[in-house]
């Protein structure tokens, strides 16, 4: 249990100092505003962490950011390592977040719902029903009289 906290306190330690790195002391023009810190894992054994980031902006701005990230590699694992005080300095792999790309396919899927909602209430609103507005036989209807005196 102890070891799960300490993963946890570390892969915050390491998306907070990322985050900050890149925001601040990466010159570099691929990895400008549009990069977002969204995760970090941290393994069990604390050797490797996985960071994960959104892009926003383009598949031409994703690649660009993918290759920015890879190039400043070692400094952003040299930041970490200074900030966390361990031992051991994880080694950083990035991993392009899915998230925006799950978000819109659940926005398309609720908004096809939505029409297809629509287009029901539409079919729906000058239609009647099948039967009587009230389908219930009620104790000493004409039905039921009937049915009595057949027997």
């Amino acid at each position: 249990m102890a070891d799960n906290a300490r993963a946890k306190k570390l892969a915050d330690l390491i998306r907070e100092v990322v985050a900050q790195k890149l925001q601040r002391g990466i010159k570099d023009p691929r990895l400008g505003t549009h990069v977002t810190i969204t995760d970090t894992r941290v393994t069990g054994d604390l050797r490797e962490a996985t960071v994960f980031y959104t892009v926003y902006g383009d598949d031409e701005d994703r690649a660009s950011a993918a290759a920015g990230l890879e190039s400043a590699k070692g400094v952003l694992r040299s930041a970490v390592g200074a900030a966390a005080g361990t031992k051991f300095t994880p080694t950083l792999s990035f991993v392009a977040d899915a998230l925006p790309e799950n978000a819109k396919t659940i926005e398309d899927l609720l908004d096809r719902a939505r029409a297809s909602d629509a287009e029901v209430r539409a079919a729906s609103s000058g239609a009647a029903y099948a039967g009587e507005a009230d389908p219930y036989r009620k104790p000493g209807s004409d039905e039921d009289d009937e049915g009595a005196a057949a027997e």
